[in-house]
């Protein structure tokens, strides 16, 4: 049996392909008017000048489905292609094939593009020596998160917390308004139970230190770098040896430029915005086939 991405979709996500095409036709399909309903097929090209991940697949057929459409793939999800690359043929009514268009397109250059970095990260960490984890964050685009986490899946990548709900993340913030790191521990276990990790964000070496004593399951060490973050990280790990188990994760202008530098095998966990915000989208387009003239007629 193969395991299909598509499987860790939740139920809401088909709701989401229509709320999608709900706003991009809110009312006339003016150029749907023109085409008319023909049946057509439309090349989806892959282009762009990079090898690329492709990623987002299941959103693009739910999309062609909800019109009438069908979509046949050439290629398959998480597999790599060189540009310019056919990689799927829809067919449909010409009106509905252009409905889906560009729907389809931006989710799915978006998709593929955090695939691709996701991708690209997690290889050149590994080059490196790298053998923790590397995560994406949770600075998300509201109403996209799903589509941005999926790519992180599909490129490889751990996706980090969902949501507020999937995690127990104590920042600055929450620790100074609870008054202290051991105060805000104690209030998140008391109602978070025994089965949401607890990721607390410290920015010392002492800080570090009472997360762990208090019973945090993840330590972000933030603002540490270089040296002295590889030093702190492994005197506490020496000091909780055999007595506290926990993670090490930093965070925070973690790029591809400086990631030799960051991919430390002391610290567990690298999780960094770099594989979904600002990050380059692969170009795709939709290109109708003008039917060939009948050789009888």
């Amino acid at each position: 049996m193969t395991n299909s991405y598509e499987h860790l979709l939740p139920p809401s996500w088909k709701p989401q392909v229509t709320t999608w095409l709900a706003e991009d036709t809110p009312s006339f399909d003016y150029g749907g008017y023109v085409v008319g309903e023909a049946e057509r097929e439309a090349f989806l090209l892959g282009k762009g000048k990079q090898t690329a991940i492709l990623a987002g697949s299941p959103f693009v057929t739910e999309v062609f489905a909800q019109l009438g459409c069908t979509v046949e793939w050439h290629v398959k999800e998480g597999d790599s292609f060189e540009p310019v690359k056919h990689v799927a043929t829809v067919r449909g009514k010409a009106r509905h094939l252009l409905l889906g268009e560009r729907i389809a397109l931006n989710l799915l250059a978006r998709c593929s593009g955090i695939a691709t970095k996701s991708r690209r990260i997690k290889d050149l960490a590994r080059s490196y020596g790298y053998h923790g984890i590397i995560a994406g964050t949770r600075k998300t685009t509201p109403g996209f998160r799903l589509v941005e986490k999926y790519g992180m899946l599909v490129g490889g990548i751990d996706p980090h917390r969902h949501d507020l709900s999937s995690m127990i993340m104590l920042k600055d913030n929450h620790i100074w308004s609870s008054g202290s790191i051991t105060n805000a521990i104690e209030q998140a276990r008391a109602v978070g139970g025994f089965s949401l990790l607890l990721d607390v964000e410290v920015r010392t070496e002492e800080e570090a230190d009472e997360a762990i004593n208090a019973g945090a399951d993840i330590v972000m060490l933030d603002n540490l770098e270089g040296q002295e973050l590889v030093s702190v990280a492994q005197r506490l790990k020496y000091k909780w040896k055999g007595q506290r188990k926990f993670l090490f994760e930093t965070s925070g202008n973690i790029t591809e430029d400086n990631l030799r530098e960051r991919a430390i095998n002391d610290i567990d966990i690298l999780s960094t915005s770099a594989v979904h915000q600002s990050v380059q989208h692969i170009d795709f387009s939709l290109k109708i086939q003008i039917p060939k003239p009948d050789a009888d007629a």
